[in-house]
């Protein structure tokens, strides 16, 4: 099985970048809830990888935990 490579909050940004999305509304907790719906619409598409979509949805739950 093929990893994913997504190992940090970097990796979910630059993944974004693949697909066109750049996010920034100038509210760090903003841009981290637009990241996660982005992401799910990416993975409902068929975009991304199974494995892809759950290891950034953990390190966007992660980082969102931060900002808390």
């Amino acid at each position: 099985m093929q990893q994913s490579g997504l190992t940090e909050f970097w990796d979910v940004i630059r993944l974004m970048k693949r697909f066109g999305a750049y996010i920034y509304t100038g509210d760090r907790r903003a841009d981290i809830l637009l990241m996660q719906s982005e992401l799910k619409d990416l993975y409902d598409d068929g975009l991304i990888l199974k494995e892809d979509y759950i290891s950034a949805s953990l390190l966007i739950r992660n980082e969102l935990s931060k900002c808390m």
